[in-house]
């Protein structure tokens, strides 16, 4: 599966508020061993938020958490956009939400926050722990939040515990060692597809060095290539730790 964050708001790009969602399902996507595909915070306009749901949507691998815009003021703009891209069709009232915000407001529900309630069709709530305003998810891949961290987190948490946490385990082993990456390309390009790899050049004190990490779910096969790499630096005396 891909997991892909998206965090919609203005007020973070203009730096009124901070973004507190990207640690937070990093977070909570490695508990269940899980990495992040992709992230994007997109400003309250609708064709990009349209143009970036369709990018999404056009992964079939894809599962997204989508933070903000659905409340029930004119810049909340997930709602309808969601039923346009996921859907075909337009938002209809989902009785029980209604239900839950006459609950709570009464007469003060209209003519405003009734209209919470307008989702994409076959919407499945998402409880809210904090007030009972839910979220909702379609096809049981794409989530839909709040935008406020404290009703959004728990909510997410829950999700991922729930619908994907059976993750097979993933390995990693790293090291940093006193060299430019230059020195072992040619080791790496000998990886096989299922070994990942990431190599961050450092420098310090105007002298270069490489954290050097390989990931994978073939414990054996990650540690049979990841031993190469320690040869190599130990034949060229070349100075690392493990990290």
């Amino acid at each position: 599966m891909n997991f892909y964050t998206l965090i919609i708001g203005t007020e973070i790009l203009n730096a009124r508020r901070s973004d507190k969602h990207f640690a937070f399902v990093q977070k909570e996507l490695a508990k269940c061993s899980r990495e992040m595909f992709a992230s994007f915070i997109v400003k309250d306009d609708v064709e990009l938020i349209k143009r970036t749901f369709h990018l999404i949507k056009s992964d079939p691998k894809a599962v997204m958490f989508s933070f903000g815009g659905i409340g029930s003021t004119p810049d909340d703009l997930t709602r309808e956009i969601a039923a346009d891209v996921f859907t075909s069709k337009p938002l209809v009232r989902h009785k029980k939400f209604e239900q839950d915000i006459l609950e709570k407001f009464g007469d003060a529900a209209y003519p405003h926050r009734i209209h919470m309630s307008d989702l994409p069709e076959g919407a499945h709530l998402l409880h809210n722990p904090i007030n009972n305003m839910s979220g909702f998810s379609l096809q049981q891949k794409f989530f839909f939040v709040p935008g406020f961290p404290e009703m959004s987190h728990p909510m997410i948490s829950q999700v991922i515990q729930t619908h994907f946490c059976n993750a097979q385990k993933k390995y990693r082993y790293t090291l940093l060692a006193q060299t430019s990456e230059n020195t072992l390309i040619t080791l790496m390009q000998k990886l096989p597809s299922e070994v990942e790899l990431s190599s961050l050049p450092i420098f310090q004190n105007n002298k270069p060095s490489v954290e050097l990490s390989l990931s994978g779910y073939n414990k054996e096969k990650l540690k049979h290539y990841f031993e190469l790499f320690c040869k190599e630096l130990q034949e060229a005396k070349i100075a690392y730790r493990l990290i």
